[in-house]
């Protein structure tokens, strides 16, 4: 039954993110407000807006989920969100800002003196965005079909329409508005409930981490939304309605120790008490659950989890939405210090969707059978409190959801639009409205027919093309007098043919685990490991065999990145648009 509150919740959140960006269009009116709020954004400010953007459905939503059902080795999922910010700032918030670049493809002409690589790095962030933006609105129509439910095509549709309203009318300055708001909300939104439900486990009998697998307390009934293979400890007695191991089933049956392939729309039926069977690779005793070491399923953990290191570290590098939050800033220092506070921010955020994943997996343990563990979050309050503090929790929670969505969504659509604008474009106002309609309608038509994963998973992918493309880019275009325009391309161009790759190979369903001893499946799963090195020795190998073509002002181009503002060196691209 849907609660009351819960659609006042989800109303009041829609309703809210609109009037601030009705807000912020008061205050735009160039080009320069559309792509980068005419550059006047405060570090902290900015810092919260960065943070509101970042914190996507994959972090609100799905790490949660991850660590409900895959333990210790999931938290390298909210650390690599985290750490990433440290590359950031370290490395590339400064001397981005100074290059006085709109874009990323901006960033890649002014370094490199090359149209053609400017095209192909608006190619490319196109990509990573549209990737990116296609499980948020999934993300968005899964949450809105658990909350109100209604059909999930119309929850995407309905966040999809709000964001490129947000974007078309203030650009920019409305969304930079808009996502400094979502972050307060997203993290009270988390906090309370997580906290709240801390109080209740001190006083719960149970406890984690014993070798008994998870199990329900009550008669609880699964329903089955897509095909899954799970796995069951010892012999269990159900009552399965639909099909398992393709035979169709109508009553008690018992599964056997082992695995089963359970169909699309069966359903089944726990006795009270009953141990839960978890997804195939899923730690199923909270033992070997909470031990590192583990991996996501499949023969090579090991590689697993430095893949995902390596994705989320340096992914974050390359992610164009957040990339183009530090242009604006006012000047080189105040980036660096918008960097040092999210760190701050994400990792108080970060506190709260692993708590909330540990207390998945003692009160809705019925989310492993599905594999869709993101719903553990929006289900949690009411199953382990109930009543009308379980009610009021989960409707706090449906309202940081949808702030999740629109945030990270506006994000993504104002970095398409502006790279659209400028580069395909003239540049105008109303070439970035027009833009910012075309690149919300192709995403939007994607996430209704693709194949639903993790959304952390799906995320995970997405941070795996950025760290293969354009980290490699910005590194190296920044710290390396020796990049010549073929050797970027060249890097760009294998890094991502080797991470999309992967990734449509593991939307569309992956590789079977018997091609080339189960190492297929593992890479592209997890392809960073090997796209991201590849990426790095390609851009560097082409540079140093075309080495005669590197910009003949490299000398004037480097001293624009790494001199202090103060020096008068740097300067501001298309002035005056």
């Amino acid at each position: 039954m849907v609660s009351a509150a819960t659609v006042a919740a989800v109303i009041a959140s829609a309703v809210a993110t609109v009037a601030v960006g009705v807000y912020g269009v008061r205050l735009a009116r160039t080009t320069s407000d559309f792509l980068v709020a005419s550059r006047s954004v405060g570090a902290r400010w900015n810092a919260a807006a960065v943070s509101g953007e970042y914190l996507s459905a994959a972090s609100f939503l799905g790490v949660a989920g991850l660590i409900a059902k895959y333990g210790a080795d999931a938290l390298w999922y909210p650390l690599g969100f985290t750490a990433g910010y440290l590359g950031l700032l370290l490395f590339v918030s400064a001397p981005l800002r100074r290059s006085g670049a709109y874009t990323v493809p901006d960033f890649a002409e002014f370094r490199l003196e090359s149209r053609r690589v400017r095209t192909l790095a608006m190619l490319v962030v196109a990509g990573i965005c549209a990737l990116y933006l296609v499980p948020q609105l999934q993300g968005a129509g899964l949450t809105l079909n658990i909350l109100l439910g209604v059909p999930s095509w119309v929850g995407a549709a309905a966040i999809g329409l709000i964001v490129i309203a947000n974007v078309v009318g203030g650009g920019m300055r409305s969304v930079t508005f808009v996502q400094a708001f979502q972050y307060w909300l997203k993290l009270t939104a988390v906090a309370v409930p997580a906290l709240v439900l801390a109080v209740h486990f001190v006083g719960d009998a149970r406890e984690m981490g014993t070798p008994a697998p998870p199990s329900v307390e009550a008669a609880t009934t699964v329903e089955i939304s897509t095909d899954v293979v799970v796995q069951v400890a010892s012999d269990l007695p159900v009552v399965v309605r639909g099909t398992i191991d393709d035979a169709a089933v109508d009553g008690p049956v018992t599964l056997a120790a082992g695995d089963h392939t359970l169909a699309s729309g069966t359903t089944l039926e726990l006795p009270a008490g009953s141990p839960v069977p978890v997804v195939s690779g899923a730690p199923v005793e909270g033992s070997s659950w909470l031990a590192p070491g583990n991996g996501f399923g499949g023969p090579f953990p090991l590689y697993q989890v430095y893949s995902l290191i390596l994705a989320t570290f340096l992914g974050t590098m390359g992610l164009p939405h957040v990339l183009v939050r530090f242009y604006t800033n006012p000047d080189g220092p105040a980036a660096r210090r918008t960097a040092l506070t999210v760190v701050g921010l994400l990792s108080l955020f970060y506190l709260f969707p692993t708590l909330l994943g540990v207390f998945s997996r003692l009160y809705v343990p019925q989310l492993l059978i599905t594999g869709a563990s993101d719903a553990a979050v929006l289900l949690l309050p009411s199953a382990a409190i109930g009543g009308a503090v379980g009610t009021a929790l989960a409707a706090l929670v449906a309202a940081g959801a949808m702030a999740a969505f629109l945030s990270t969504s506006s994000g993504l659509l104002v970095t398409i639009a502006g790279v659209l604008s400028t580069d395909v474009l003239r540049g105008r106002v109303r070439d970035f409205r027009i833009a910012a309609i075309v690149a919300g309608a192709g995403p939007l038509a994607l996430s209704v027919g693709l194949v639903t994963l993790d959304l952390s998973r799906t995320v995970g992918l997405v941070f795996a093309v950025a760290a293969s493309t354009l980290c490699p880019l910005l590194v190296l275009g920044i710290w390396w007098r020796g990049l010549t325009p073929a050797g970027a391309a060249a890097g760009l161009v294998v890094g991502g043919l080797l991470s999309t790759g992967a990734a449509t190979a593991a939307v569309l369903g992956g590789v079977p685990d018997t091609v080339l001893g189960g190492w297929a499946r593992a890479v592209v799963d997890y392809p960073a490991a090997v796209s991201v090195p590849t990426a790095f020795a390609v851009m560097v190998a082409v540079s140093v065999l075309t080495r005669r073509t590197v910009p003949a002002g490299i000398g004037r181009i480097m001293s624009a990145m790494h001199a202090p503002e103060r020096l008068g060196l740097g300067e501001e691209r298309l002035r005056g648009r």
